[in-house]
C-alpha cells in the first residue's frame, strides 16, 4: 500500500489480515508489567492456575492495528500521541490463542493545529470473535487539511456532580517502565533517560497503555470482583502522563447497572485517565 496524504479519503481503508498469537508466558509479564501482584492476583500470574488473562492485554496485540497506519500514509512517530483506547471484549481472552486480526481506518479528523486518526480492529479465531480494540493517534502539526473537525466529546463519559462510589489505588514502582516495555512496546522514551529529554522531557515516564492496564486492574476488581468473565469493555482517553512511583487512584462511578464511569488521578490529584467507561455484566 502507498501512503497517502492524510485526508479524510483515509477513512475505510482496510489492511491485509494478520496472524497474531501469544502464550501464557506473555500474559503472565503482562500482568506484571501492569502492577499485578501474587497476594492478590495469583491466577493472573501462575500457569498452575491457568493463567487467568487481564482483559486489558488486548492492547498488546491491538497495537499492531495502530501500526497499520504508516502503511496508509505517512506519520512522523515525533509527533504523534496517543489519545484515546477503547477495548470490548466477546469472550475471555485465552492463556495462548492463534488469532486473524483485521483492521481498518475508522476517523480522520482535522482539529485544526492537530489531526485525530483512529483505526479499529477486530481479533477472531475458528470460534469466532474474541475481542476488538479502537485506538486513536493525536497528531500534532498535522492539522489544517480541510477535513472536518469531528465531533465534540468534551462532555462524554464525565464524572457525576458527587464523591465516587469506589476509589481502588495501585502504587507504581521505579521498574513499571522497564517490565511493560517487554510486552511490545519498546518506545525508548520510557526508559532511556539520554532519549527522553531530548524529546523534551525532564525523564521518562510511564506508557499510556501501561496506565490503561493500572485502571482496567482497578475496574476488574471493583466491577468484576476479578472475574475476567464478567468484563465486557473499558475506554478512556489519555490526559496526563504517570511518573515511575505515582500512585494511580481510579475513582468510580456507577451510572447504569452494568455502566460504571471512571477517573484515574495520581496522588497529587493530576488527572491522568479521563472520560473512561466500562461495561461489565451485573
Amino acid at each position: 500500500m502507498i501512503p497517502q496524504t492524510l485526508s479524510a479519503d483515509l477513512v475505510g481503508i482496510e489492511f491485509e489480515p494478520r496472524k497474531v498469537s501469544w502464550t501464557s508466558k506473555d500474559v503472565m509479564l503482562y500482568a506484571l508489567g501492569v502492577g499485578s501482584k501474587p497476594g492478590t492476583e495469583l491466577d493472573f500470574l501462575y500457569e498452575h492456575h491457568g493463567p487467568k488473562v487481564l482483559p486489558t492485554y488486548a492492547v498488546i496485540p491491538g497495537m499492531r492495528a495502530m501500526g497499520n497506519i504508516g502503511k496508509a500514509v505517512e506519520l512522523d512517530v515525533a509527533r504523534l500521541l496517543h489519545g484515546e483506547q477503547g477495548i470490548e471484549i466477546h469472550r475471555p481472552l485465552p492463556a495462548q490463542a492463534e488469532l486473524i486480526m483485521t483492521s481498518h481506518i475508522s476517523e480522520v479528523w482535522d482539529k485544526g493545529k492537530a489531526a485525530v486518526i483512529g483505526v479499529e480492529a477486530d481479533f477472531s479465531d475458528d470460534e469466532g470473535p474474541v475481542f476488538s480494540t479502537r485506538s486513536t493517534l493525536f497528531y500534532l502539526g498535522a492539522g489544517g487539511f480541510g477535513g472536518e473537525p469531528g465531533p465534540s466529546t468534551r462532555t462524554l463519559n464525565l464524572p457525576p456532580g458527587r464523591d465516587p462510589d469506589l476509589t481502588v489505588s495501585y502504587l507504581t514502582q521505579e521498574e513499571q517502565g522497564a517490565l511493560y516495555r517487554l510486552s511490545g512496546d519498546r518506545v525508548a522514551l520510557h526508559i532511556d533517560p539520554a532519549f527522553a529529554e531530548k524529546a523534551g522531557y525532564e525523564k521518562p515516564f510511564m506508557h499510556g497503555l501501561c496506565t490503561f492496564g493500572f485502571v482496567g486492574r482497578a475496574a476488574l476488581q471493583g466491577l468484576c470482583d476479578g472475574d475476567p468473565a464478567r468484563f465486557v469493555s473499558f475506554s478512556g482517553r489519555f490526559s496526563e502522563r504517570v511518573e515511575f512511583g505515582d500512585e494511580i487512584q481510579t475513582r468510580i462511578w456507577h451510572t447504569e447497572p452494568g455502566e460504571a464511569v471512571l477517573q484515574a488521578v495520581t496522588q497529587d490529584g493530576k488527572v491522568v485517565l479521563s472520560q473512561a467507561k466500562a461495561t461489565f455484566k451485573v
